[in-house]
Protein backbone atom coordinates (compact mmCIF):
# COMPACT_ATOMS: atom_id res chain seq x y z
CA UNK A 1 0.00 0.00 0.00
CA UNK A 2 1.40 3.39 -1.05
CA UNK A 3 2.06 5.68 1.93
CA UNK A 4 0.96 9.31 1.99
CA UNK A 5 3.29 11.95 0.58
CA UNK A 6 5.19 14.18 3.02
CA UNK A 7 6.64 17.65 2.35
CA UNK A 8 9.50 18.99 4.49
CA UNK A 9 9.92 22.76 4.24
CA UNK A 10 13.47 23.83 5.13
CA UNK A 11 16.34 21.42 4.46
CA UNK A 12 18.86 22.55 7.06
CA UNK A 13 20.35 20.82 10.10
CA UNK A 14 16.87 19.73 11.23
CA UNK A 15 14.91 19.36 8.02
CA UNK A 16 17.34 17.29 5.95
CA UNK A 17 17.95 14.52 8.51
CA UNK A 18 14.19 14.41 9.18
CA UNK A 19 13.34 14.23 5.47
CA UNK A 20 15.82 11.37 4.91
CA UNK A 21 14.47 9.53 7.96
CA UNK A 22 10.88 9.84 6.72
CA UNK A 23 11.92 8.61 3.26
CA UNK A 24 13.64 5.62 4.89
CA UNK A 25 10.33 4.82 6.60
CA UNK A 26 8.75 4.35 3.19
CA UNK A 27 7.00 7.68 2.73
CA UNK A 28 7.50 9.57 -0.54
CA UNK A 29 9.10 12.90 0.44
CA UNK A 30 9.29 16.31 -1.19
CA UNK A 31 12.09 18.46 0.24
CA UNK A 32 11.49 22.19 -0.18
CA UNK A 33 14.08 24.94 0.23
CA UNK A 34 14.81 28.37 -1.27
CA UNK A 35 18.57 27.70 -1.36
CA UNK A 36 19.26 26.51 -4.91
CA UNK A 37 22.83 25.53 -4.01
CA UNK A 38 21.53 23.04 -1.44
CA UNK A 39 19.01 21.68 -3.92
CA UNK A 40 21.69 21.23 -6.58
CA UNK A 41 23.91 19.32 -4.18
CA UNK A 42 21.03 17.03 -3.21
CA UNK A 43 20.09 16.41 -6.83
CA UNK A 44 23.74 15.45 -7.43
CA UNK A 45 23.58 12.97 -4.54
CA UNK A 46 25.68 15.15 -2.22
CA UNK A 47 25.05 15.98 1.43
CA UNK A 48 26.08 19.26 3.08
CA UNK A 49 25.46 18.09 6.65
CA UNK A 50 27.80 15.65 8.50
CA UNK A 51 24.88 13.75 10.07
CA UNK A 52 23.58 12.78 6.60
CA UNK A 53 25.93 10.83 4.34
CA UNK A 54 26.26 11.11 0.56
CA UNK A 55 25.16 7.48 0.38
CA UNK A 56 21.94 8.25 2.27
CA UNK A 57 21.15 11.09 -0.13
CA UNK A 58 21.77 8.87 -3.15
CA UNK A 59 19.57 6.12 -1.70
CA UNK A 60 16.82 8.64 -0.90
CA UNK A 61 16.97 9.98 -4.46
CA UNK A 62 16.74 6.45 -5.85
CA UNK A 63 13.67 5.91 -3.67
CA UNK A 64 12.00 8.99 -5.13
CA UNK A 65 13.05 11.83 -2.84
CA UNK A 66 12.45 15.17 -4.56
CA UNK A 67 14.31 18.38 -3.75
CA UNK A 68 12.59 21.51 -5.04
CA UNK A 69 12.12 25.22 -4.60
CA UNK A 70 8.72 26.21 -3.15
CA UNK A 71 5.94 25.33 -5.58
CA UNK A 72 2.57 23.69 -6.14
CA UNK A 73 3.94 20.18 -5.53
CA UNK A 74 3.22 20.78 -1.86
CA UNK A 75 -0.50 20.52 -2.62
CA UNK A 76 -0.10 16.78 -3.12
CA UNK A 77 1.39 16.19 0.34
CA UNK A 78 -0.75 14.72 3.11
CA UNK A 79 1.66 15.99 5.75
CA UNK A 80 3.70 19.22 5.70
CA UNK A 81 6.53 19.68 8.21
CA UNK A 82 8.12 23.11 8.69
CA UNK A 83 11.78 23.21 9.77
CA UNK A 84 12.88 26.73 8.85
CA UNK A 85 15.39 28.76 10.91
CA UNK A 86 14.16 31.12 13.64
CA UNK A 87 17.19 33.20 14.71
CA UNK A 88 17.38 36.41 16.70
CA UNK A 89 17.71 39.75 14.91
CA UNK A 90 20.41 42.32 15.65
CA UNK A 91 18.38 43.77 18.50
CA UNK A 92 17.94 40.34 20.14
CA UNK A 93 14.30 39.88 19.20
CA UNK A 94 12.79 36.82 17.46
CA UNK A 95 13.27 36.88 13.70
CA UNK A 96 10.30 34.94 12.34
CA UNK A 97 10.68 36.06 8.74
CA UNK A 98 11.38 32.58 7.37
CA UNK A 99 8.60 31.04 9.46
CA UNK A 100 6.06 33.64 8.32
CA UNK A 101 7.18 33.29 4.69
CA UNK A 102 6.86 29.49 4.85
CA UNK A 103 3.44 29.82 6.48
CA UNK A 104 2.24 32.21 3.78
CA UNK A 105 3.47 29.80 1.11
CA UNK A 106 1.62 26.92 2.77
CA UNK A 107 -1.53 29.02 3.20
CA UNK A 108 -1.62 29.80 -0.52
CA UNK A 109 -1.42 26.09 -1.34
CA UNK A 110 -3.25 24.52 1.62
CA UNK A 111 -5.61 21.68 0.72
CA UNK A 112 -8.46 20.06 2.70
CA UNK A 113 -7.25 17.09 4.75
CA UNK A 114 -3.63 18.22 5.08
CA UNK A 115 -1.78 18.16 8.41
CA UNK A 116 0.78 20.92 8.97
CA UNK A 117 3.41 20.38 11.70
CA UNK A 118 5.90 23.00 12.85
CA UNK A 119 9.25 21.94 14.34
CA UNK A 120 11.11 25.27 14.29
CA UNK A 121 12.17 26.41 17.77
CA UNK A 122 10.18 29.43 18.88
CA UNK A 123 8.49 31.17 21.81
CA UNK A 124 5.30 29.86 23.46
CA UNK A 125 2.25 31.10 21.58
CA UNK A 126 3.79 31.25 18.10
CA UNK A 127 1.56 28.54 16.63
CA UNK A 128 -1.56 30.10 18.10
CA UNK A 129 -0.74 33.80 17.66
CA UNK A 130 1.27 33.86 14.41
CA UNK A 131 0.98 30.68 12.36
CA UNK A 132 -2.76 30.10 12.79
CA UNK A 133 -3.56 33.64 11.69
CA UNK A 134 -1.56 33.17 8.48
CA UNK A 135 -2.96 29.73 7.63
CA UNK A 136 -6.53 30.87 8.33
CA UNK A 137 -6.24 33.13 5.27
CA UNK A 138 -6.63 29.96 3.21
CA UNK A 139 -10.31 29.96 4.15
CA UNK A 140 -10.01 26.46 5.64
CA UNK A 141 -11.03 25.77 9.24
CA UNK A 142 -8.40 24.29 11.57
CA UNK A 143 -9.39 21.01 13.22
CA UNK A 144 -11.99 20.32 10.51
CA UNK A 145 -10.64 21.15 7.06
CA UNK A 146 -6.96 20.91 7.96
CA UNK A 147 -4.89 20.02 11.03
CA UNK A 148 -2.20 22.07 12.73
CA UNK A 149 0.35 20.97 15.32
CA UNK A 150 3.72 21.66 16.89
CA UNK A 151 6.49 19.18 17.72
CA UNK A 152 9.84 20.61 18.88
CA UNK A 153 12.89 19.27 17.07
CA UNK A 154 15.35 17.38 19.26
CA UNK A 155 18.16 16.69 16.80
CA UNK A 156 21.62 16.75 18.39
CA UNK A 157 24.11 17.26 15.53
CA UNK A 158 27.16 15.02 15.73
CA UNK A 159 25.62 12.74 18.37
CA UNK A 160 25.42 9.21 16.97
CA UNK A 161 24.43 7.58 20.27
CA UNK A 162 20.78 8.49 19.73
CA UNK A 163 19.40 7.80 16.24
CA UNK A 164 16.57 10.16 15.33
CA UNK A 165 13.78 7.63 15.71
CA UNK A 166 14.88 6.69 19.27
CA UNK A 167 14.49 10.22 20.66
CA UNK A 168 11.02 10.63 22.26
CA UNK A 169 8.90 13.06 20.23
CA UNK A 170 6.78 15.65 22.02
CA UNK A 171 3.62 16.31 19.99
CA UNK A 172 0.76 18.79 20.26
CA UNK A 173 -2.14 20.17 18.23
CA UNK A 174 -4.21 23.31 18.13
CA UNK A 175 -7.28 21.10 18.72
CA UNK A 176 -7.63 17.55 19.97
CA UNK A 177 -8.30 16.37 16.42
CA UNK A 178 -5.09 18.11 15.32
CA UNK A 179 -3.08 16.49 18.10
CA UNK A 180 -4.47 13.09 17.20
CA UNK A 181 -3.44 13.52 13.55
CA UNK A 182 0.09 14.58 14.50
CA UNK A 183 0.47 11.80 17.05
CA UNK A 184 -0.84 9.16 14.65
CA UNK A 185 1.65 10.17 11.95
CA UNK A 186 4.68 10.60 14.21
CA UNK A 187 3.98 7.25 15.88
CA UNK A 188 4.97 5.67 12.56
CA UNK A 189 8.30 7.55 12.57
CA UNK A 190 9.48 7.48 16.18
CA UNK A 191 9.66 4.81 18.86
CA UNK A 192 7.83 6.97 21.37
CA UNK A 193 5.61 10.03 21.18
CA UNK A 194 4.78 12.29 24.12
CA UNK A 195 1.45 14.06 23.57
CA UNK A 196 0.97 17.28 25.60
CA UNK A 197 -2.11 19.37 26.29
CA UNK A 198 -1.36 22.46 24.22
CA UNK A 199 1.15 23.79 21.64
CA UNK A 200 2.36 26.32 24.22
CA UNK A 201 3.53 23.41 26.38
CA UNK A 202 5.41 21.85 23.47
CA UNK A 203 6.95 25.20 22.50
CA UNK A 204 8.03 25.83 26.09
CA UNK A 205 9.38 22.28 26.35
CA UNK A 206 11.99 23.07 23.71
CA UNK A 207 13.00 26.31 25.41
CA UNK A 208 13.42 24.81 28.90
CA UNK A 209 15.64 22.04 27.49
CA UNK A 210 18.07 24.66 26.20
CA UNK A 211 17.65 27.08 29.10
CA UNK A 212 18.85 24.28 31.36
CA UNK A 213 21.93 23.72 29.22
CA UNK A 214 22.74 27.43 28.95
CA UNK A 215 22.56 27.92 32.71
CA UNK A 216 24.59 24.84 33.60
CA UNK A 217 27.31 25.32 30.99
CA UNK A 218 27.64 29.00 31.88
CA UNK A 219 27.90 27.97 35.54
CA UNK A 220 30.84 25.61 34.97
CA UNK A 221 32.53 28.14 32.68
CA UNK A 222 32.36 30.77 35.41
CA UNK A 223 33.58 28.37 38.10
CA UNK A 224 36.49 27.23 35.92
CA UNK A 225 37.64 30.84 35.53
CA UNK A 226 37.58 31.26 39.32
CA UNK A 227 39.36 27.92 39.84
CA UNK A 228 42.12 29.04 37.45
CA UNK A 229 42.97 31.87 39.86
CA UNK A 230 42.87 29.41 42.78
CA UNK A 231 45.22 26.97 41.00
CA UNK A 232 42.57 24.23 41.04
CA UNK A 233 42.21 21.79 38.13
CA UNK A 234 38.49 22.19 37.57
CA UNK A 235 38.17 19.35 35.06
CA UNK A 236 39.67 16.95 37.58
CA UNK A 237 37.23 18.36 40.12
CA UNK A 238 34.33 17.67 37.76
CA UNK A 239 35.46 14.12 37.12
CA UNK A 240 35.62 13.50 40.85
CA UNK A 241 32.19 15.05 41.44
CA UNK A 242 30.71 12.98 38.61
CA UNK A 243 31.45 9.76 40.52
CA UNK A 244 28.51 10.60 42.78
CA UNK A 245 25.75 8.23 41.60
CA UNK A 246 22.85 10.60 42.36
CA UNK A 247 22.00 14.29 42.39
CA UNK A 248 24.84 15.46 40.12
CA UNK A 249 25.10 15.80 36.34
CA UNK A 250 28.46 16.97 34.98
CA UNK A 251 28.57 19.79 32.44
CA UNK A 252 31.92 20.65 30.94
CA UNK A 253 33.47 24.08 30.33
CA UNK A 254 34.57 25.38 26.96
CA UNK A 255 35.09 28.62 25.02
CA UNK A 256 31.37 29.42 25.17
CA UNK A 257 28.07 28.14 23.82
CA UNK A 258 27.18 28.11 20.12
CA UNK A 259 24.77 26.71 17.57
CA UNK A 260 21.22 27.73 16.79
CA UNK A 261 19.53 26.52 19.99
CA UNK A 262 21.34 27.06 23.28
CA UNK A 263 22.37 30.71 22.77
CA UNK A 264 19.04 31.60 21.11
CA UNK A 265 16.15 29.71 22.75
CA UNK A 266 16.60 31.18 26.27
CA UNK A 267 16.44 34.68 24.78
CA UNK A 268 13.20 33.75 23.01
CA UNK A 269 11.83 32.93 26.46
CA UNK A 270 13.15 36.20 27.91
CA UNK A 271 11.52 38.16 25.09
CA UNK A 272 8.17 36.47 25.70
CA UNK A 273 8.44 36.81 29.48
CA UNK A 274 8.90 40.58 29.14
CA UNK A 275 5.52 40.73 27.41
CA UNK A 276 4.12 39.68 30.79
CA UNK A 277 6.32 42.08 32.77
CA UNK A 278 8.62 39.24 33.85
CA UNK A 279 12.27 38.32 33.31
CA UNK A 280 14.63 35.55 34.41
CA UNK A 281 17.63 36.95 36.27
CA UNK A 282 19.33 33.55 36.03
CA UNK A 283 19.05 33.43 32.22
CA UNK A 284 20.30 37.02 32.03
CA UNK A 285 23.36 36.18 34.14
CA UNK A 286 24.05 32.97 32.18
CA UNK A 287 23.79 34.85 28.88
CA UNK A 288 26.24 37.46 30.16
CA UNK A 289 28.75 34.78 31.21
CA UNK A 290 28.44 33.00 27.88
CA UNK A 291 29.05 36.24 25.98
CA UNK A 292 32.14 36.92 28.10
CA UNK A 293 33.82 33.55 27.44
CA UNK A 294 35.37 34.34 24.01
CA UNK A 295 36.88 37.52 25.50
CA UNK A 296 38.29 35.48 28.39
CA UNK A 297 39.84 32.94 26.00
CA UNK A 298 41.30 35.70 23.82
CA UNK A 299 42.77 37.32 26.94
CA UNK A 300 44.34 34.00 27.98
CA UNK A 301 45.85 33.66 24.51
CA UNK A 302 47.23 37.19 24.66
CA UNK A 303 48.84 36.60 28.07
CA UNK A 304 50.36 33.33 26.88
CA UNK A 305 51.85 34.97 23.79
CA UNK A 306 53.27 37.80 25.89
CA UNK A 307 54.97 35.24 28.12
CA UNK A 308 56.85 33.79 25.15
CA UNK A 309 60.19 35.29 23.98
CA UNK A 310 59.96 37.91 21.21
CA UNK A 311 57.24 40.19 19.88
CA UNK A 312 53.78 38.68 20.57
CA UNK A 313 52.41 40.19 17.32
CA UNK A 314 54.96 38.18 15.33
CA UNK A 315 53.86 34.91 16.93
CA UNK A 316 51.67 32.50 14.97
CA UNK A 317 48.50 31.16 16.57
CA UNK A 318 46.89 27.96 15.29
CA UNK A 319 43.23 27.44 16.21
CA UNK A 320 41.92 23.90 16.09
CA UNK A 321 38.18 23.84 15.48
CA UNK A 322 35.80 26.60 14.41
CA UNK A 323 32.51 24.67 14.60
CA UNK A 324 30.41 25.34 17.69
CA UNK A 325 30.66 21.69 18.79
CA UNK A 326 32.48 18.50 17.88
CA UNK A 327 31.86 16.61 14.64
CA UNK A 328 29.62 19.19 12.93
CA UNK A 329 30.23 21.89 10.30
CA UNK A 330 27.88 24.41 11.92
CA UNK A 331 29.52 27.74 12.83
CA UNK A 332 26.31 29.60 13.75
CA UNK A 333 26.87 31.55 17.00
CA UNK A 334 30.19 29.70 17.36
CA UNK A 335 32.35 30.96 20.20
CA UNK A 336 35.40 29.75 18.28
CA UNK A 337 34.58 32.18 15.47
CA UNK A 338 34.25 34.97 18.03
CA UNK A 339 37.69 34.10 19.45
CA UNK A 340 39.12 34.10 15.90
CA UNK A 341 37.70 37.59 15.25
CA UNK A 342 39.00 38.95 18.56
CA UNK A 343 42.52 37.67 17.87
CA UNK A 344 42.51 39.31 14.44
CA UNK A 345 41.35 42.58 16.00
CA UNK A 346 44.20 42.28 18.51
CA UNK A 347 46.66 42.08 15.61
CA UNK A 348 47.79 38.47 15.95
CA UNK A 349 48.71 36.14 13.11
CA UNK A 350 46.06 33.42 13.09
CA UNK A 351 45.54 30.19 11.11
CA UNK A 352 43.08 27.40 11.72
CA UNK A 353 42.40 23.73 11.13
CA UNK A 354 38.90 22.26 11.11
CA UNK A 355 38.11 19.04 9.21
CA UNK A 356 34.45 20.10 8.91
CA UNK A 357 34.87 23.79 8.03
CA UNK A 358 36.90 24.15 4.84
CA UNK A 359 36.88 27.95 4.74
CA UNK A 360 35.46 30.97 6.51
CA UNK A 361 35.24 34.66 5.66
CA UNK A 362 35.94 37.14 8.46
CA UNK A 363 36.05 40.91 7.92
CA UNK A 364 35.90 40.38 4.14
CA UNK A 365 38.98 38.12 4.20
CA UNK A 366 38.79 34.41 3.37
CA UNK A 367 40.64 31.93 5.57
CA UNK A 368 41.16 28.31 4.50
CA UNK A 369 41.56 25.35 6.84
CA UNK A 370 45.19 24.21 6.97
CA UNK A 371 46.16 20.56 6.58
CA UNK A 372 46.98 19.08 9.97
CA UNK A 373 50.51 17.69 10.08
CA UNK A 374 53.73 17.85 12.08
CA UNK A 375 55.00 20.86 10.12
CA UNK A 376 51.85 22.93 10.75
CA UNK A 377 51.99 22.25 14.47
CA UNK A 378 55.67 23.02 14.77
CA UNK A 379 55.29 26.27 12.82
CA UNK A 380 52.79 27.60 15.38
CA UNK A 381 54.00 29.35 18.50
CA UNK A 382 50.71 28.55 20.22
CA UNK A 383 48.00 25.99 19.49
CA UNK A 384 44.51 26.73 20.84
CA UNK A 385 41.97 23.90 20.95
CA UNK A 386 38.47 25.35 20.53
CA UNK A 387 36.53 22.34 19.19
CA UNK A 388 37.27 18.71 20.11
CA UNK A 389 36.49 16.97 16.80
CA UNK A 390 36.80 13.17 16.96
CA UNK A 391 38.80 12.89 13.74
CA UNK A 392 41.65 15.19 14.81
CA UNK A 393 44.89 13.36 15.69
CA UNK A 394 45.24 14.67 19.22
CA UNK A 395 48.35 12.57 19.88
CA UNK A 396 50.03 14.44 17.00
CA UNK A 397 49.03 17.74 18.59
CA UNK A 398 50.34 16.65 21.96
CA UNK A 399 53.65 15.49 20.48
CA UNK A 400 54.49 18.47 18.27
CA UNK A 401 52.75 21.62 19.56
CA UNK A 402 55.18 24.03 21.26
CA UNK A 403 52.51 25.40 23.58
CA UNK A 404 48.81 24.58 23.97
CA UNK A 405 45.74 26.25 25.43
CA UNK A 406 43.11 23.51 25.62
CA UNK A 407 39.58 24.86 26.18
CA UNK A 408 37.98 21.42 25.74
CA UNK A 409 40.10 19.19 27.96
CA UNK A 410 41.28 16.82 25.20
CA UNK A 411 45.00 17.30 25.89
Amino acid sequence: MQKDKVAVVGLGYVGLPLAVHIQQKGYPVIGIDKDKNKLQLLQNGQSYIPDVTHHQIKEAMKAGFQANVPGELIRGAKYIIVCVPTPLDDSGEPELGALKSASAFISRNLQPGQTVIYESSTYPGTLEEVVWNILSKSGLKVGQDFYLGYSPERIDPGNHRYPLETIPKVVSGLTNACKEKVNQFYSTLFHKTVPVSHPRVAEMCKLIENIQRLVNISLVNEIEIICESMNIDFRETLQAAATKPFGFTPYFPGPGIGGHCIPVDPLYFQWKAKKYGKSSKLIEAAHEINNYMPFHIAERIGKKLESLPGDPKEKKVLLIGLAYKKDVNDIRESSAIKVFKLLLQMGYQVEYHDPFVSNVTLSSEKYVSKVMNKGLLQSADLVVILTDHSNVDWSLVKSHAKAVIDTRGVI
